[in-house]
């Protein structure tokens, strides 16, 4: 290995870690080529944003501009690969040597990108416009990265939360984690900092005291956010899905459980999709346990999120999760009881305890949206419709906001338009400016910087 000319980064060729050992000559060429509708532009963003793992920064452009001058590329051996790296930041490296969790990731980042783009989108095995396709692709997406474990009793839980939560929000994250931890239960979370980080922080230790060493720590993200929140450094699995949706449904299909911290936008917009699913009639008997929970500080953040979504989606809506604040043990005990629930469920109906097959996504919460200005302004959000159609457009208004927010393609669509624009019930559109505007107030859209709207609610 040698040093490049500046202080901070490191030239360095690393072998395969994580169970990736080869790649095709085509998918090597592929994550080589840099031409429009390559793969290496995707793939030094993402892998920069593994290399970066603990930055404080949620501007998606900032590790790129730091490090211009960093660059990866997959190198074909008889033997198998290798990556090389120039001008990395050395921060992930210890003497002169990869930390091996990094290196991990980073295999991990090659895989899925190689792996969505050769085998999903263009082999033509997968019916990308059907419900059941969507699905099958978010399950072989999930077996190639080795997730799945078919010999594990139900015990993942999935811990949703922001990345920009203040500090008595995240040591209470730990002490969930903690507790989750000692009754045997994994987490999964989008993989970043915050709510994200705090549950596997505190499992850590709680495992550790059970002398418990096979765990897991599952961390899923998408390219176009990956680098807003770069992998947490306790994440030992890391799964790279192709867009939200299928991140989104990749959670609810694995997890046997979800706990919801306080959070912001994003944290919206995967509540709202979780509970449109579960609205609909077809899940009306399926055991899902759902939390959410925080200290005594965000008693009333639950309750405006508890507001609004009685007020949009019907008094019912709350049959489906519980409000438990500043009682992480109890919170484990029900998450506890409830994954028990969920294991005689599948058993009685010889469903899987690896993937939810049981339960019904429509295409409406499977199919990317691509929340340009046009888009925004032209969704449904009206009671005239089905409940769970009202959320599936509020979700992607969510979408939409956290797009503008932390993902670049977005954040350009908003210097090039102007803020997004909103349209729907005056009185969705008051409740729904209400909670945004305390989510500003309360610091929960961005970590670092003034925070400019990148919307507007038009009642």
């Amino acid at each position: 290995m040698n040093r490049a000319d500046t202080l901070d980064t490191v030239n360095a060729r690393i072998s395969p870690r994580g169970g990736l050992d080869i790649l095709s000559r085509d998918e090597v060429a592929r994550l080589r080529d840099a031409s429009a509708g390559g793969l290496h532009d995707l793939l030094r963003r993402c892998a920069l944003a593994v290399l970066t793992s603990g930055s404080q920064s949620d501007d998606p452009r900032a590790a790129l501009e730091r490090y211009p001058d960093f660059d990866i590329q997959v190198l074909q051996q008889d033997r198998g690969i290798k990556l090389e790296l120039r001008n990395a930041p050395a921060v992930a490296f210890v003497d002169g040597e990869i930390i091996r969790g990094v290196a991990e990731q980073l295999f991990s980042v090659v895989r899925d990108i190689a792996y969505t783009a050769i085998e999903v989108k263009c082999s033509g095995k997968f019916d990308l416009e059907s419900s059941e396709g969507l699905t099958n692709a978010v399950f072989e997406i999930l077996r190639n990265a080795r997730v799945l474990r078919p010999n594990l009793e139900p015990n993942l839980i999935v811990c949703w939360g922001g990345h920009s939560i203040a500090r008595d929000e995240y040591d209470y994250t730990k002490l969930v984690g903690y507790e989750l931890g000692l009754r045997g239960l994994d987490i999964c979370t989008g993989c970043g900092p915050g709510a994200m980080k705090g549950p596997m922080k505190g499992a850590t230790i709680a495992h550790a005291k059970q002398r418990r060493f096979e765990n897991r720590y599952i961390g899923i993200t998408e390219p176009g956010i990956i680098a807003a929140e770069s992998p947490n450094p306790i994440v030992n699995q890391l799964v790279i899905m192709p867009d939200i949706e299928k991140r989104l449904e990749a959670f609810v299909r694995l997890g046997h459980g979800i706990i919801v911290f306080p959070g912001g936008v994003g944290t919206a917009e995967e509540i709202l999709y979780l509970l449109g699913i579960l609205l609909h009639p077809d899940n009306a008997g399926l055991p899902f346990p759902l939390v959410f929970t925080g200290p005594k500080s965000s008693a009333a953040y639950f309750e405006q999120i508890d507001q609004f979504l009685r007020l949009t989606l019907g008094e019912d809506v709350a049959k489906r999760y519980q409000i438990i604040v500043d009682d992480p043990a109890t919170v484990a005990r029900r998450m506890r009881a409830g994954v028990d629930k969920v294991r005689e469920h599948r058993l009685d109906n010889k469903d899987a305890f690896f993937f939810n097959w049981s339960l019904k996504v429509r295409e409406e919460f499977q199919r990317p949206f691509d929340p340009t200005h046009e888009a925004m302004a032209g969704l449904n959000l009206h009671r005239d419709q089905p409940a769970h159609l009202l959320a599936a457009d509020l979700r992607r208004a969510f979408s939409g906001i956290v797009a503008g927010n932390v993902k670049e393609e977005g954040m350009r669509r908003i210097e090039a338009g102007g803020p997004f624009e909103i349209h729907g019930d005056p009185e969705i559109m008051r409740a729904l400016d209400k909670l945004l505007r305390a989510f500003v107030e309360q610091r929960r859209m961005k970590i670092s910087g003034e925070y400019r709207p990148c919307y507007r609610v038009m009642a």
